[in-house]
């Protein structure tokens, strides 16, 4: 009897640890490339986030200790907050009609988790600017806009907006009360197009054409409809841009705008009309890329379009700064418009990823895109970074016919299951800035340790917190110290790898 009892016992405890693996297993994400499941670290004075360009440490949080032996080491960065430079708006991703698509496929369980992990403040990334279209993009279900049957009366939200869009930025919202939305439009009415500024001929295309000058008053009428639209909705539009990539006539849904053009309408209606509605909302000019599109023979006169505007004194009156992509030219070009108008913002508003550049490739796209878009950006007087889709399917849509078929997401979610995550490299440069440098935060300055694949930048939250965030490019690990002139400490950073960290002043 003894025997069978303990045989019996051993069956149920075998049994019971086969449960507990099962279940353990079963709670997990299928997230390829994912986060996994938190991990507590030691209580430290820092808090740090570590990503890898293997993913063997995949935004991994760690914690280190300030140090009570004098700093001697070489590798020190010190931090000097007496230097001051641009005041962070926040860091984020387009969320695209198409984004949104993809999100309102997963269940409901699966999306809060990956909203949380994203936006949330206290569970999460929390990403914190994002930015969406006026009327359709090339990541969207359908071409419209928010007022196709011509009169600016007939002006109102449309289907993708209700059912996909307006949903979605409330539960974002819902998650990170604090979280910034700029808008941009692909196009106008088409019933406010025309071929060209000298015949005036209708123009009646999604693609390309003019914005008509008798319709400026309207067309400006139509931003503040749609800023009161979604404020009904309690979602509030911080930013806009009167028109997405003015000097890039081929996208699915385009208007090409000079900047004589862009000048006029801000001047004498866009910029008056949000006056007399009393909005506060930020006008960004440009939207588009670094060099111009100065290839094409059209844009020859359209070199430093927004200096351009800004000569207007009524123009950039109403002006708060310009808005860029990096599709062409050089970052440079930031550093040149900022010290042309230091009185001016900057702001970095789209770049994608697609099989054009491996875009797939963590091990290439981490390395290059953390230097070029995030820290690149930044250190170039960039007030916020909003990377293009924040989450498109395993086939790389939804989109439309004319637009990107080539681009990933920041994430892809397999369209077979909409539950498989795969993380790209966006979501991660993203994820290190937004996770330690807060809205309000001041860039500031730092010396000492420099060394040629190294790249980072520092900041004074509001909160009384200093934030790094460091790209490490190079084969080595390299133990870097940071010094902010109270505390310092030490912490080996991996090879190939970008890491964040926080902690208070005092």
């Amino acid at each position: 009897m003894k025997l069978i009892f303990n045989l019996k016992m051993t069956t149920l405890l075998i049994l019971a640890l086969c449960c507990l693996s099962f279940c353990s297993d079963a709670g997990k994400d299928n997230n390829e490339g994912g986060t996994p499941e938190p991990e507590v670290p030691a209580a430290g004075d820092v808090t740090i986030y570590i990503t890898t360009n293997t993913r063997s440490m995949d935004f991994k949080k760690q914690a280190a200790n300030f140090s009570p032996k004098d700093n001697m080491s070489p590798t020190t960065i010190k931090l000097e907050p007496g230097t001051r430079y641009q005041t962070m708006d926040g860091f984020g991703a387009a969320v695209t009609g198409s984004t949104c698509y993809n999100l309102m496929q997963m269940t409901t369980e699966n999306r809060t988790k990956f909203l949380k992990e994203t936006f949330s403040e206290t569970e999460g990334m929390g990403q914190s600017y994002i930015r969406i279209s006026i009327g359709c993009s090339d990541f969207s279900l359908s071409e419209y806009t928010c007022c196709d049957t011509p009169g600016i009366e007939n002006f109102a939200l449309t289907e993708e907006e209700t059912r996909y869009v307006i949903p979605i930025l409330k539960e974002i919202l819902a998650i990170n009360p604090n979280v910034k939305i700029m808008g941009s439009p692909w196009t106008p009415p088409r019933w406010m197009k025309v071929n060209n500024l000298t015949d005036l001929q209708p123009f009646n295309s999604w693609t390309s054409g003019q914005l008509n000058p008798a319709y400026y008053s309207d067309y400006a009428d139509y931003f503040v409809r749609w800023i009161h639209a979604f404020g009904e909705q309690g979602i509030k539009i911080y930013s806009v841009t009167p028109q997405n990539e003015p000097l890039n006539r081929g996208n699915s849904a385009s208007l090409y705008m000079t900047w004589q053009e862009q000048r006029d309408f801000v001047r004498d209606a866009l910029g008056p009309k949000f006056k007399a509605a009393g909005l506060n909302t930020r006008i960004y000019v440009y939207d588009h890329n670094y060099n111009y599109d100065s290839n094409k023979p059209e844009n020859a006169d359209q070199g430093q379009y927004p200096l351009k505007i800004y000569a207007d004194a009524a123009a950039a009156g109403f002006v708060a700064g310009a808005a860029y992509h990096n599709y062409g030219g050089n970052k440079e070009e930031l550093n040149f418009i900022r010290q042309s108008r230091p009185d001016k913002e900057l702001v970095f508003t789209e770049t994608s990823i697609g099989t054009w550049n491996d875009g797939r490739n963590l091990e290439t796209r981490l390395i290059d895109d953390m230097k070029e878009v995030a820290l690149g950006t930044v250190n170039n007087w960039c007030k916020g970074v909003i990377v293009w889709n924040l989450m498109l399917d395993s086939d790389r849509g939804p989109n439309r016919d004319g637009g990107c078929q080539t681009c990933y997401g920041a994430v892809d979610i397999d369209r077979s299951n909409y539950k498989t995550i795969t993380r790209n490299s966006h979501y991660y440069i993203i994820g290190h800035l937004s996770s330690v440098v807060k809205p309000g935060a001041a860039r500031i300055g730092t010396s000492g340790f420099s060394d040629s694949g190294f790249y980072y930048s520092a900041f004074e939250n509001p909160d009384g917190t200093y934030a790094v965030v460091l790209l490490n490019s190079t084969a080595t690990n390299k133990a870097i110290t940071l010094d902010d002139g109270s505390h310092h400490f030490a912490y080996e950073v991996p090879a190939k790898s970008v890491i964040s960290y926080r902690w208070k002043k005092q």
